[in-house]
């Protein structure tokens, strides 16, 4: 099992979780991030640093989320490992707390 980046992730990126993260798990599209399944070592150290509580135990994501598994999965093979943290979107505060975001996912890669 690995830990799994939600839906409250997008368009905030706040990037604290990369700070915590032994494993360099962590991947970066434009406006989300991702855990790589493969790389996380289950250590639980984002879930507490995630001030949006976007990350969950892959087994407790909430029903209606279920399918950031598979995007997690997918778009860490695409997207670049992010090891360090970076300040949030703009708008993050903003979005914060708000739901039906999945659509906002853009699939884009961060740029460098």
């Amino acid at each position: 099992m690995t830990y799994v980046v939600t839906e409250s992730c997008i368009n905030c990126k706040h990037a604290d979780c990369v700070e915590v993260c032994p494993a360099e798990a962590f991947h970066e599209g434009a406006n989300f991030l991702v855990i790589h399944p493969e790389k996380c070592i289950d250590c639980e150290m984002c879930v507490s640093a995630c001030p949006v509580d976007a990350i969950f135990f892959e087994a407790n994501v909430p029903l209606e989320q279920k399918e950031f598994v598979a995007l997690n999965a997918h778009y860490a093979t695409l997207w670049p490992v992010i090891l360090h943290k970076k300040p949030a979107m703009p708008d993050a505060e903003y979005w914060h707390g708000r739901s039906d975001r999945r659509q906002l996912l853009d699939p884009v890669p961060a740029s460098a």
